[in-house]
């Protein structure tokens, strides 16, 4: 091995606890942030998106407060007894069981629908194209995500990262230049004065 190798051998392992939290913090975000993008595109490919329930009437399927990932799919793919989320006009979605199905052309379906909780069916039924199918749910998560939206929490975040940023990339100061530069003389023999 080269004596250059094994200096920088030697400077690996005498980094500064500082330097590899900074390191583990940065890799940490690289890894969040890559998978941030995947989950988006995922997301935008297969039309997926998030419900968050505030209500019980799904309960005990869905409870309250559970945080549910919908795909749309056509209603035609639609059957009797999976969970479907429905937009209405003027109103928040409404997410509940299909009890029944009628096809009344040009694509349109109509969807008989019942909130597991509730005594019975929906008002109306929905003429719909599309609906959103309940892939899974994770029951706690909605208040969290919900927190999110938070311009507070927002600006927390956004200025979290540009404070990691600036610490990560800040010019280091002369006498921790000094000091590598001693450490990586401190490795070669001594030799005559």
């Amino acid at each position: 091995m080269s004596a250059a190798a094994g200096t920088g051998t030697a400077q690996r392992g005498k980094r500064s606890l500082g330097d590899r939290v900074m390191n583990a913090v940065l890799n940490l975000a690289a890894v969040g942030g890559a998978i941030c993008i995947v989950l988006v595109l995922l997301a935008l490919v297969f039309d997926i998106t998030l419900i968050l329930f505030r209500t019980g009437s799904m309960d005990p399927a869905i409870p309250q407060g559970s945080l549910a990932v919908v795909r749309e799919v056509p209603a035609s793919q639609v059957e009797v007894g999976e969970v479907v989320t429905v937009d209405r006009d003027d109103d928040l979605p409404v997410t509940h069981r299909v009890t029944s199905i009628e096809q009344l052309g040009d694509g349109q379906w109509q969807l008989t629908m019942k909130g597991d909780a509730n005594d019975s069916a929906d008002p109306a039924p929905y003429t719909v194209l599309t609906v959103r199918t309940v892939m899974f749910s994770i029951p706690g998560l909605a208040k969290p995500v919900a927190a999110l939206n938070s311009p507070w929490v927002l600006g927390g975040v956004t200025l979290a990262v540009a404070a990691l940023v600036v610490w990560a990339l800040w010019p280091r100061s002369a006498s921790a230049a000094d000091a590598d530069a001693d450490a990586e003389g401190s490795d070669e023999p001594a030799g005559p004065s």
